[in-house]
């Protein structure tokens, strides 16, 4: 699966750009099928032979941050990797935060 299309690279906003926004839009959703762990990106941009997120991780200690494009594509758990959810629909990061509320 291509992680990051040409679309999607257009849609997303680049990085520090939604700094000031208080509840910014989470434009897409990364995850790994065989892991609880959840990327959802906000902002990204090119840097060097990379592309670098800036985005929700949720995971035991959620928190926002930075994830690349590379690292993502290099993770492997049992021969799968991480996937972009084809469903997800933007919504605002506390929407975001509200599914995964327990």
């Amino acid at each position: 699966m291509k992680l990051l299309t040409q679309e999607l690279r257009q849609k997303l906003p680049p990085l520090y750009s939604q700094e000031n926004e208080k509840d910014p839009m989470v434009i897409c959703k990364f995850f790994h099928p065989m892991s609880s762990m959840t990327w959802y990106a906000i902002e990204g941009s090119e840097e060097g032979d990379d592309f670098i997120f800036f985005g929700w991780v949720h995971s035991d200690s959620p928190e926002l941050g930075y994830f690349s494009l590379k690292e993502m594509e290099g993770v492997k758990v049992m021969g799968l990797g991480i996937e972009r959810d084809l469903h997800f629909t933007p919504m605002r990061l506390s929407e975001v935060k509200k599914l995964h509320r327990r």
